[in-house]
């Protein structure tokens, strides 16, 4: 039986503040580092070399920068449904019902993307469990735990993330003691002067072997390996003390992209020559082998296993908050507004894990190439998603400077040049989404899946009695603007 909550202290719309600063630090990790690094990373590797380091860091600036601009209108005004609400409050209804049910399918299909690879992951121990059964007792479990107090989602997510942890910190150890003191196979070769001294014929050579091509490509690889990080949006809403505990989640980024992205890229490329890497295989199984760790194969495939689960549970999370937000709104079945004994809103844990296991059948009979195709598209959701923070950033800004609303005392520095900086930035990388073949099928579906969103808006315009709930006026934060300025810390 789930213990009762510690605090009864609830959001404005009933949920319960159950999240500390424990759970959300290690969720701002857990967002931000996955399959895509941990599987991802071979391919970025393959097209860029050791420059790939490079372009992590460049766009996990980027996202730092996103981060700030969402933390500053968290500050002003903790929502259920975050960014979604955001959009709906300073872009308009339109956009908040598009943003909102976009990012649930969005998630919906990413969700079921990773509850079908942890079945396959488990298939790496036990060959001869079907696929769909580990599928189907992961997703009752994960919403089991959804049902349960908030604060049991952030401590089965602080452990996930942790398990992340300690295998980028033990690989960083590792190689580092291969590389000064020349232990196990690879001692012999194992340098940093690997970064820039391998000669692969064919290539330039150097740190960017593949030059800026090989970079330009590389960025979308590193962009959706970040994919996640806005969800921390959804968890600070629920969090204790969230005045103080998001700015400081949040301006942890830079440390963690530097250790976790930066820190084992460089380690992996030291231990292991770049050109050795195979773009289909995880080059951290490579590493690990090449560093002496027994069994690194099972080690590496238990991380994995425990990131998709991580990312189910996270978007399980995420759905449930957005459901219940555009119930909220008027623009869902009022039901999914409701919310159980602990707190949690049950009816839209449920529908949306019941959506996310019917996936799990469609993957089966649906051509695989077809699904990978909805999530290509699914990537250029986040980069719409991201968009949208930036865009409600600005307007927010605006607002402020005319004195039309309280500034929320954390501030993204530089906010005028940084912002359009990093939306121009996202706009790069639709642009060179087109060059590249596995992608470019998302910008053709691209209208397809705008004309359904902005046709359902429309139609529940016109047919959804509840549909005017939408375009009522965001209530203004209940804190002054001095109360904002002195709760709030500014760096």
């Amino acid at each position: 039986m789930a213990s009762k909550p510690k605090s009864t202290e609830l959001t404005e719309d009933g949920l319960a503040l159950g999240l500390s600063s424990r759970h959300l630090r290690m969720l701002a990790v857990g967002g931000s580092i996955g399959v895509g690094l941990f599987l991802g990373s071979g391919a970025g590797i393959a097209v860029a070399g050791p420059a790939l380091i490079l372009v992590y860091a460049v766009v996990g600036a980027v996202i730092f920068i996103i981060m700030r601009a969402l933390g500053e209108l968290l500050i002003y005004r903790p929502v259920t449904g975050s960014f979604t609400e955001y959009a709906r409050e300073f872009l308009g209804p339109a956009f908040g019902f598009i943003t909102g049910w976009g990012n649930w399918i969005t998630w919906t299909l990413i969700g079921m993307s990773e509850i079908t690879a942890a079945g396959i992951f488990v298939q790496f121990w036990f060959p001869d469990v079907p696929q769909w059964v580990t599928a189907l007792v992961a997703v009752v479990c994960l919403v089991l735990l959804n049902l349960l107090h908030v604060g049991a989602f952030g401590e089965a997510e602080f452990w996930f993330a942790s398990i992340k942890i300690i295998a980028i910190v033990g690989l960083i150890l590792g190689g580092l003691a291969v590389i000064l003191f020349g232990i196990g196979p690879a001692g012999q070769t194992a340098s940093f002067g690997n970064l820039v001294n391998v000669e692969v014929p064919g290539t330039l050579g150097g740190f960017a072997p593949f030059g800026i091509i090989g970079i330009l490509f590389a960025i979308q690889i590193a962009v959706f390996s970040y994919q996640g990080a806005e969800l921390l949006g959804m968890a600070a809403s629920e969090t204790r003390n969230r005045r103080v505990v998001v700015p400081k989640a949040i301006n942890s980024v830079p440390l963690r992209i530097i250790l976790f992205y930066v820190g084992s890229l460089v380690i992996l490329m030291s231990v292991v020559e770049w050109n050795k890497f195979s773009g289909n295989q995880s080059p951290f199984v490579q590493a690990l082998e090449q560093i002496g760790i027994p069994a690194a194969a099972g080690l590496m495939n238990f991380v994995v296993l425990t990131s998709a689960l991580s990312a189910c549970s996270s978007g399980l999370f995420s759905n449930a908050r957005l459901l219940k937000r555009l119930a909220t709104d008027g623009v869902a079945p009022a039901v999914f507004a409701s919310t159980n004994r602990n707190h949690v809103p049950a009816a839209s844990v449920l529908a949306s894990g019941g959506v996310m296991l019917l996936g799990v059948i469609l993957n089966a009979v649906v051509p695989e190439q077809a699904f990978q195709y909805l999530l290509a598209l699914c990537s250029l959701a986040a980069l719409w998603t991201w968009g949208i923070i930036l865009v409600t950033h600005m307007v927010y800004r605006r607002k402020v400077n005319r004195g039309e609303l309280p500034p929320s005392g954390f501030k993204l520095p530089a906010a005028k040049v940084l912002g359009p900086i990093a939306l121009t930035f996202l706009a790069g990388v639709v642009v060179l989404m087109a060059f590249d073949d596995s992608s470019r099928v998302a910008l053709y579906a691209l209208p397809f899946w705008a004309a359904a969103l902005i046709g359902g808006y429309y139609l529940s315009k016109k047919f959804n009695p509840r549909h005017s709930i939408l375009n009522e006026v965001a209530p203004t934060p209940p804190q002054s603007r001095e109360e904002l300025l002195v709760k709030t810390p500014r760096s």
